[in-house]
């Protein structure tokens, strides 16, 4: 069994998410900041907000585009990465690490099972 920092899911919408506890930490995937280029903007949910699973709540913008980040599970918002709205780059360079966008204490940390692992992510990208 992998240890529990480890373990990390996904969402279709290209949410990252790992769990310690009942609190999630939530970002895009690389796949996720590769298509969207070098990110200009970022922002993030407001501290004690309640997000339902799947509801937009930060905002990501690259010379490209601008793109919804979702909640890829319902709680309230306890923790926001300041840094990326300073510097969005960090996003681009290290996605899956220090570019995350914000941490959710979970209404229900069982509904972390029901998103994709790694192997069915990376099933799923192979898709599109």
């Amino acid at each position: 069994m992998a240890s529990k920092s480890a373990d990390k899911r996904f969402t279709k919408d290209h949410e990252w998410v790992v769990l310690d506890g009942d609190i999630a930490t939530v970002g895009i995937t690389d796949h996720a900041q590769e298509q969207l280029g070098d990110l200009v903007h970022v922002e993030l949910p407001a501290l004690e907000r309640s997000v339902a699973e799947g509801e937009a709540c930060a905002v990501v913008e690259s010379v490209k585009a601008a793109s919804d980040v979702y909640s890829p599970l319902a709680g309230k918002v306890v923790e926001i990465n300041e840094t990326i709205v300073e510097d969005p780059s960090i996003v681009n360079s290290d996605a899956e690490g220090e570019g995350w966008f914000f941490r959710i204490e979970l209404d229900d940390p069982e509904a972390f099972e029901a998103l994709l692992d790694q192997d069915a992510y990376d099933e799923y990208l192979e898709t599109l």
